[in-house]
């Protein structure tokens, strides 16, 4: 009976001393993308002098009309950029659950 507790603690002890020994397998760091420079800068907004005159006006609807769409695109660019980052990082998750299924032994 001593002789099985001693076989069965050997077996045991080794097969822990195997596990411990390897290592998990490294994943890779998810893919990122670079933000614009034109993203990341803060938009700026044209103001009005503290005495407007009728052609300030006109000139600060100008101005604000193009500083709004030039603002507008930096943000598509800023949402596109983030929303490729996800799908990459989503198709590569994919990819890794494929490489890693629970049945594949080697």
């Amino acid at each position: 009976m001593r002789c099985l507790h001693l076989i069965g603690l050997v077996a045991c002890s080794s097969m822990i001393a195997n596990c411990v020994g390897s290592r998990r397998p490294s994943l890779a760091a998810a893919p990122q993308i670079e933000m614009p420079a034109e993203a990341a800068r803060p938009c700026s907004i044209y103001r009005l002098p503290v005495y407007p005159r009728v052609a300030d006006l006109e000139v600060g609807f100008a101005v604000r009309g193009a500083e709004l769409v030039a603002c507008d695109g930096a943000r598509s660019l800023a949402v596109d950029t983030h929303a490729a980052e996800h799908q990459l990082e989503a198709a590569q998750q994919k990819a890794r659950s494929r490489e890693h299924r629970w049945w594949k032994v080697w």
